[in-house]
Order: structure tokens, then C-alpha cells, then sequence
């Protein structure tokens, strides 16, 4: 087992190793003072954990609920937040109680900004059950939900009490649901580790699951305790990201997260070709490694239409918006572009 621990407005432990999902009793037992969760999962992922876990939960002296919600980023709304709240208000949940995420990005987003807000913040733990979910949202502590504008516009930065990524429960993920995380290990490469690129190159993800997962979490770690609150550095890990909600919303969230950021990493590593920011070798080391793990190159959305769907995006100020741009193999920068430049941005990436 690995543990990686993450000092920020709360210290905490992500503990990574094949099989410690039958530990989440004992784990959680270690980091919450109460002894009453609430286990929130999907729809996906309920029939397969949620009695294992409420079970691990009970034995461990926990009095143990579960709310289940239909699974897809549509249900990552205020409909879903609130229906959430009315039900740990109902159940008389306090604040010395908490909450416990089982699922993939959604299901950690949206139960992480539940215990943020509900009676001001109640304890967290991340149980990630996608690969995407392990090895970036379920740490480092932004929780949010969506509106009808746009991904993530209402959230909240709320620091979990844990995060235990059982690299077992990934085995068995569906190819695509496995591809969609390998897109974020990717980005991981590109925007800070030459080392992690040639590994991927060298094997598949897949293959190399624990060192893929506790590499991925030890760069955030490094990030978010100098840039918690994403006024600076942090902004890195949006790599890709501008593009890659635009294509999202497009589509009615119909295209996975990851899937997403593949193309969307594609796109503004290519613009960064364009530009003079970075050498090609960069875009042929990503295309390569987005095949090998099967993941899109292109969307087709044009030009026009990604821009003004990057207007939402959390990162801009004002008339600016800052863009995480690849400059280097292993290595990214962030570089803030008027937002009129946004479309000359996206025609650069699209050019075949």
C-alpha cells in the first residue's frame, strides 16, 4: 500500500493498494470521529460496492445510510444537490457526522460539495471507483456542481478526511469508462513529467496501475499545497480542460470527461505547435499515447463554438483567460490570452 499525505486547510492521507476496499471500515474508523456516514453512490455503481461497503461501514461500529442517484453528469445539478441535503436533513445527520463518497468524478463532486455546505461542513471520504476519479478529482479538494451555463460554476474548495483508491476496483472498469481516466494520467505527463511520459510509452496504464495512480496524486499533492485555492500553479492541472468542457456542454455532457480532455489536449497542443510554443515532438509523444490508450484526437465542433463555449470557464478574469499550454516534452506553462484570441487559439489546434 502506498499512502501519499496531503497537507492543505486539512491534512489528510490517500491511501493506494490492490484490495483495500475491504479495509474502508478500519480506514475510515481512523480518520472521522463520529461513528454515523452517509454513503452516497450512483446508479452504476451501487449494485456492485454499495452493500460492501455499507457492510465494511456497519462492522466497524458505523451506523450506516445510503443515498443512490441516477449515474451521469447530468445529475451533478442542483436538483440532485438538494435532494441530497433534504436527505441527511431528514436523517438528522449532524455535524460531527460525515459523508462518504463511492463512485467516479461525479459522485465525488457533487458529495464533496454537500459536506462542504451542508450545516457549514461535514467530514468527507473519497472512495474513487474509476481510474479518473483516483487519480485526480477525488483529491486536492474542489467540489462542485454544474448549471445549464456551464461544468463546475457552483462549488466549493473542502478538503476530504480521506481518500482510499483500491487499484482492484479499476480492473474491472469497462474499457471506455478505464480510457476516459487515462486521458487525465496523460495530462499529468504533459504538463510535468517527462518520466511519466515514458512510461506510458514504454506500457499502458493498465499495466502499471499503482505507480500510474500514486504518481498522478503525488504532482497534484505537490500542486495544491503551494496553490490550494487555484489563484496560480493549480491552474496547470487544467490542462486541455477550456476546450474540453466546451466540447462537453456541446454535447449535452453526452461525451465523457475524459474523452473530452483527450481532445482537448490534443487541440491546444497543436495550437502550442502552431505558435511556436512548444516542438512537435510534443503533439506526436501525446497522439501516440491518446492511441495507445484509445482515446479521440479530434472533435468536431469548429472554431467558433469551442471559444464561446470557453467563455464559462472558471479561470477567466475580466477580458482574459489563462490557458495551461504545453511549452516542452514533460512540461507546461500558463499563458493568460485576451479572450477575442480564444477562436485564433482554436482554429491553431484544429488545423489537421
Amino acid at each position: 500500500m502506498k499512502r501519499i499525505s496531503i497537507s492543505a486547510s486539512k491534512k489528510y492521507d490517500v491511501l493506494i493498494g490492490r484490495g483495500l476496499f475491504e479495509e474502508l471500515g478500519a480506514r475510515a474508523a481512523e480518520a472521522l470521529r463520529s461513528r454515523r456516514v452517509v454513503v452516497v453512490s450512483d446508479s452504476n455503481v451501487a449494485p456492485l460496492y454499495l452493500e460492501r461497503a455499507l457492510a465494511r461501514l456497519r462492522g466497524a461500529g458505523f451506523a450506516a445510510d445510503s443515498y443512490v442517484f441516477p449515474a451521469g453528469e447530468a445529475s451533478k445539478c442542483g436538483q440532485t444537490y438538494l435532494s441530497l441535503l433534504n436527505f441527511l436533513a431528514e436523517k438528522q445527520l449532524t455535524r460531527a457526522d460525515a459523508l462518504v463518497a463511492l463512485g467516479g468524478g461525479v459522485v465525488g463532486d457533487l458529495t464533496g460539495f454537500a459536506a462542504a455546505t451542508y450545516l457549514r461542513g461535514v467530514a468527507c471520504v473519497q472512495v474513487p471507483t474509476t481510474l479518473l476519479a483516483c487519480v485526480d478529482s477525488s483529491v486536492g479538494g474542489k467540489t462542485a456542481i454544474d448549471l445549464p451555463a456551464g461544468k463546475n460554476l457552483v462549488g466549493a474548495f473542502y478538503q476530504p478526511d480521506l481518500v482510499l483508491c483500491d487499484t482492484q476496483l479499476l480492473e474491472s472498469l469497462p474499457p471506455q469508462v478505464f480510457s476516459d481516466g487515462c486521458a487525465e494520467v496523460i495530462k499529468y505527463g504533459m504538463l510535468g513529467s517527462a518520466e511519466l511520459l515514458d512510461r506510458l510509452l514504454g506500457a499502458p496504464a493498465g499495466e502499471q496501475l499503482e505507480y500510474v495512480a500514486a504518481k498522478c496524486v503525488e504532482m497534484k499533492r505537490d500542486v495544491v499545497e503551494g496553490d490550494e485555492f487555484d489563484t496560480g500553479r493549480r491552474q496547470l492541472l487544467n490542462l486541455g480542460h477550456t476546450f474540453a468542457h466546451s466540447i462537453e456542454a456541446a454535447s449535452g455532457y453526452a461525451v465523457p470527461h475524459g474523452r473530452a480532455v483527450a481532445m482537448g489536449m490534443r487541440l491546444i497542443t497543436r495550437a502550442a505547435v502552431e505558435k511556436g510554443f512548444c516542438p512537435p515532438k510534443c503533439l506526436e509523444v501525446l497522439e501516440a499515447l491518446l492511441e495507445k490508450h484509445g482515446l479521440p484526437l479530434h472533435t468536431d465542433m469548429d472554431a467558433e463554438s469551442l471559444a464561446r463555449g470557453a467563455l464559462s470557464d472558471k479561470k477567466r478574469a475580466g477580458g482574459t483567460l489563462t490557458l495551461a499550454v504545453p511549452c516542452g516534452y514533460g512540461e507546461s506553462r500558463l499563458h493568460p490570452v485576451p479572450v477575442e484570441a480564444l477562436t485564433d487559439w482554436a482554429r491553431a489546434g484544429l488545423m489537421p
